[in-house]
């Protein structure tokens, strides 16, 4: 299988969720093997050069997956955007934005599905490499845990738990196969979400300061408050799964394996995949020149050039 980049590039505006700013975001076609990576078109000199994407860059995971680096840069939220470039098998983009923060667009990553669509997606001549899990590596903390296991194919399991009685609604739990199911049509649409009590807090310490109804779930003592309701049932952890993959792409390469979570986030899921790439005996760098060999979870990545 081949690596893939955009045939071409394309731009948005919108608002960070957090940052409350104004964003102009251009995803840029990229060289084979360069990998996901970003830029600051607001920031001059050593600050306004490409940073490539790596685990070992996400130092602020409060309540988002943040870039910062030893310069001082910031690229905040950049889940969402993650989880559809993954969506679509997108190895090397340039992410071109002009403030600290990846707009919010409507809480989903469905809008960055939109993007890449308008941009058509193009195959390149080197071959895609792949992270494949060999052996189980685990994560715990005091009240939540995530692991990945050997698997031949793609798998996320998540459970969530809140004490609240809107999530005693819908399954604390969903799991996807991407060997049969669709991102687009199972994950894609999942929006981010956050309790009204917790708005004050979040604004005192200058973040969720760009939320609204229009861009997040929001919940109050008893209910959603968004008039249009929720779009799955289970909306809650299939956007955790959303933010889940998101924040595993951040490796630049699909991974094969099977991904579980209770309760999870995006301090423990960094974690995760710095354990991993700290112990050379949990994976291996695979590829796939003939398709027939790959896995079945990876056989209909969708194409839209």
């Amino acid at each position: 299988m081949l690596q893939r980049t955009l045939a071409k590039s394309i731009n948005v505006t919108g608002v960070g969720l957090h940052s409350g700013e104004r964003v102009a975001l251009t995803l840029h076609p990229a060289a084979e093997n360069s990998g996901i990576a970003f830029r600051r078109t607001d920031l001059d000199g050593k600050q306004g050069e490409i940073i490539r994407l790596s685990p070992y860059l996400i130092n602020d995971t409060r309540l988002s997956s943040t870039v910062v680096t030893e310069d001082g840069v910031r690229v905040g939220t950049i889940e969402h955007i993650m989880s559809a470039l993954s969506a679509y098998g997108v190895d090397n983009c340039l992410i071109e934005l002009n403030a600290p923060e990846i707009p919010i667009m409507d809480g989903s990553s469905l809008p960055f599905i939109y993007l890449l669509q308008d941009a058509g997606i193009i195959d390149q001549k080197a071959q895609k490499r792949f992270l494949k899990i060999l052996k189980p590596v685990e994560i715990k903390e005091t009240s939540k845990w995530v692991r990945f296991t050997p698997y031949d194919g793609f798998k996320v399991t998540l459970t969530i738990e809140f004490d609240h009685p809107v999530f005693n609604r819908s399954a604390p739990t969903f799991e996807i196969d991407f060997a049969g199911k669709s991102y687009i049509d199972e994950i894609a649409r999942a929006r981010t979400f956050g309790f009204m009590q917790e708005v004050e807090l979040m604004r005192a310490h200058n973040l969720g300061l760009g939320g609204n109804l229009s861009n997040a779930i929001v919940i109050d003592d008893t209910d959603v408050l968004n008039p249009e309701g929720l779009r799955y049932p289970d909306e809650f952890v299939r956007h955790k799964i959303l933010d889940a993959i998101g924040d595993l792409y951040i490796v630049g390469h699909p991974i094969i394996g099977a991904f579980e979570g209770y309760k999870s986030g995006h301090a423990i899921n960094n974690a995760l995949l710095r354990a991993i790439l700290a112990d050379e005996s949990c994976y291996e760098w695979v590829e796939f020149p003939n398709d027939a060999d790959l896995p079945s979870a990876f056989h209909e990545l969708p194409s839209v050039a």
